[in-house]
């Protein structure tokens, strides 16, 4: 699926290629910029990053009713967007991780009092 994003907009390929070209040490803005595209709300999407000593973990929140498009069906979205980052960071020589979090902030239930 994400792949098949990238080949039919090439405008979307080029975003890639520049992060390639800095040596692919922003991949917060990767995720971000995955994520935007995929989802119907792209001012929503939100990526945290946590920095360890070899892990990078990064958190990504979408607003309510686009967690099922980051997710994917059987989550392979999420496994291909995963899969991506893990080949991206492997340059860096650090671990970079995703979770993907359901905000409170945009369900519909928080907002109603």
């Amino acid at each position: 699926m994400i792949w098949n994003l990238f080949k039919r907009n090439p405008e979307l390929g080029d975003g890639i290629k520049s992060l390639d070209q800095e040596g692919g040490t922003d991949l917060k803005e990767f995720v971000e910029f995955i994520a935007k595209h995929l989802v119907d709300k792209p001012d929503e999407v939100d990526v945290a990053e946590i920095d360890g000593e070899r892990t990078v973990v990064y958190e990504l929140r979408v607003g309510n009713g686009d967690l099922g498009k980051v997710i994917g069906r059987r989550g392979q979205t999420a496994k291909s967007i995963r899969t991506l980052l893990a080949a991206a960071s492997a340059k860096s020589g650090r671990r970079a991780v995703m979770e993907i979090l359901d905000s409170p902030f945009f369900c519909n239930k928080w907002l109603k009092t």
